[in-house]
């Protein structure tokens, strides 16, 4: 599953040039073009596509695809607005302004004003995301609600309170969003908007029912975070050598439970896991790119001997170096 959302953000920025964001209005029911570039700035390291869609009157989709390290985005306040963004590729840390940044990581769903947002950084730990993101205009939506919300007793003001109110609001994954979100990615274009506009119902009917206190999103100082990166930085960049939490700890003035807490909401793995499986992909390259013998590439990626290496390539890939080189790399001949 993660391989086909792989392969569907590749295929969204084929045609991006990097440094860019492309903004591409795909239609619906409001002539003009929602995201206008007076009302909106976004600049980013690498390269970004927003593909929105007009649903109904005052609720937008937005189809987000970032293949970059951050995205700096600015656009008006609007404290009626209220923005709903599910994570389906990747990870963010999103720093909403102050001193502190909230982590989303894949089916994690994040709700919030966009006051929140108007100046905000989203940083990409791992380098990619992919995202839908709903804006409901709650004051546009009590003037001219679709009549199956209309029938249900949905009520924008009650929704305005409940989420537009002080910090984002996190909702935990679950068989019912799943449900809803799921089926958005991958539609032919034909029918993006149809579902769209069913999936959106559904989802503002599941919210009405949930109660924004109990939800809390996970925050943390940027000093801390800012912290994780360069420790993140230093292991990926140096792995023929190890550290043990301690050392890091020591080094970098942070101590190690709030270490192990803070790299696994920015990268969503302990560091242990993580660096076993950023190691596995790195010999996974050199083992397609390059002649180097399996004992070498277990060197280069930090294991002091083959069978320690075979064995953690075994748990990650599920298949032996050798076997996986013979896939990769099939001899002429």
């Amino acid at each position: 599953m993660r391989q086909e959302k792989g392969l569907l953000l590749e295929a969204a920025l084929r045609e991006v040039p990097q440094g860019s964001i492309a903004v591409e209005y795909r239609g619906g029911v409001d002539k003009e073009v929602p995201v206008q570039p007076a009302l909106f700035r976004a600049e980013t390291d690498g390269r970004g596509k927003l593909e929105v869609y007009s649903i109904f009157s005052g609720i937008t989709a937005v189809f987000q695809s970032y293949l970059a390290g951050q995205v700096e985005v600015h656009h008006n306040k609007s404290p009626q607005v209220l923005e709903i963004d599910h994570c389906c590729l990747g990870r963010i840390g999103w720093n909403m302004g102050g001193d502190e940044t909230v982590y989303l990581g894949e089916n994690d769903l994040v709700l919030h004003s966009m006051d929140c947002c108007a100046d905000s950084v989203m940083l990409f730990p791992l380098g990619c995301y992919m995202a839908l993101a709903f804006s409901v205009d709650l004051e546009q939506l009590a003037a001219c609600c679709p009549s199956i919300l209309r029938e249900a007793g949905f009520a924008p003001k009650a929704m305005q309170k409940r989420f537009c109110c002080g910090h984002p609001v996190a909702m935990p994954p679950s068989l019912e969003l799943e449900g809803i979100f799921a089926p958005l990615y991958g539609l032919p274009e034909k029918l993006r908007l149809p579902y769209l506009k069913l999936k959106v119902q559904e989802l503002l009917l599941y919210l009405s029912r949930m109660e924004a206190s109990g939800y809390e999103l996970a925050r943390y100082v940027s000093q801390q975070t800012e912290r994780v990166r360069e420790i993140h930085a230093l292991m990926t960049e140096h792995l023929d050598q190890r550290y043990t939490i301690e050392e890091l700890s020591r080094r970098y003035l942070i101590n190690t439970s709030s270490l192990k807490e803070v790299f696994k909401a920015v990268y969503g793995l302990p560091i242990a896991t993580y660096m076993k499986e950023f190691r596995v992909r790195r010999a996974m390259e050199l083992l397609r790119e390059s002649d180097a013998s399996i004992a070498d590439v277990a060197a280069q990626v930090g294991y002091e001997t083959q069978g320690k290496f075979t064995k953690a390539f075994k748990d990650v890939a599920h298949q032996l170096p050798t076997a996986f080189r013979k896939q990769h790399r099939p001899v002429n001949g």
